[in-house]
């Protein structure tokens, strides 16, 4: 690495910074992030046996759930260590090849969460308003199919990123990256040349990921709150709720094995 009219070229390794003016208090901000880390990885964990040991949750909702927790924990661990070493232990270097690798796997993985929550969300469509019809579409095979897809989608739609920085862009203002892990717009305005493209790419990947996973989400629970609004009884109506309140809100909640046991219950009293 060595500057050349005040800017640094390929620089080999990175700063992060951690929290921009909380430096001094970082030690302490790094406790409750370690505590939300380890509830992550119990919670997911726990979900992840309970549902491989209970034959009776081998189904697309369950499924889905179990795929959302593993990819939960790998996020969650591409992130955090990284971070508490920062706060902690006042290990802020990264090698930037590292810096992009981790770069890719975060965004790739958020990527791929988004992709099940999509198919979550068309899984509870399929299973309201065409009920009869969902064990025959929504097979182990399909099951299978769709978290390839969702993997390679994330995969292939994010590698560009990283070799648009790699092979772009040679000069850069600064080693020092103002974030707590490496992240791509981050890293894109640490360069001395012109940006547009990596900045125009990150949002075409943003629009066709998130963005299409959205607007589909939010079709398929409008569709399936109409259809539910239809329903002639009350209990049938609050069933289907419960059905699709108990999937969202693994999307704010990590310990989702406290819903397991009601929908267990259901599911059983639907069979009597």
């Amino acid at each position: 690495m060595f500057k050349l009219n005040g800017t640094v070229f390929m620089p080999s390794v990175l700063t992060l910074v951690g929290i921009p003016g909380l430096e001094s208090v970082q030690f302490w901000i790094g406790i409750p992030f370690c505590a939300m880390y380890i509830t992550a990885l119990f919670g997911n964990s726990l979900l992840l046996v309970v549902i491989k040991s209970e034959r009776s949750l081998h189904e697309p909702m369950y499924l889905f759930l179990a795929m959302l927790g593993a990819t939960d924990i790998a996020l969650s661990t591409c992130i955090l260590p990284k971070m508490l070493g920062i706060f902690w232990f006042h290990l802020p270097d990264i090698y930037f090849d590292a810096c992009l690798f981790q770069m890719w796997l975060i965004h790739t993985f958020q990527s791929i969460e988004s992709g099940i929550l999509l198919a979550m969300a068309l899984d509870r469509y399929v299973a309201i308003c065409d009920p009869l019809r969902h064990g025959i579409i929504f097979t182990h095979q399909l099951l299978t199919q769709i978290g390839v897809a969702v993997i390679l989608r994330a995969a292939l739609l994010v590698a560009p990123c990283l070799i648009l920085i790699k092979c772009r862009l040679k000069h850069y203002w600064t080693a020092v990256v103002s974030h707590s892990y490496c992240e791509h717009m981050a890293i894109v305005k640490l360069a001395a040349e012109d940006i547009r493209i990596n900045k125009i790419y990150g949002l075409f990947v943003a629009f066709t990921i998130l963005g299409f996973d959205i607007i589909f989400i939010t079709l398929s629970y409008i569709r399936i709150f109409i259809t539910v609004f239809n329903l002639p009884q009350r209990e049938s109506r609050l069933k289907a709720f419960n059905t699709c309140i108990s999937t969202k809100l693994y999307c704010d909640v990590d310990v989702i094995v406290v819903l397991i046991v009601p929908n267990r219950r259901l599911r059983q009293r639907n069979v009597k």
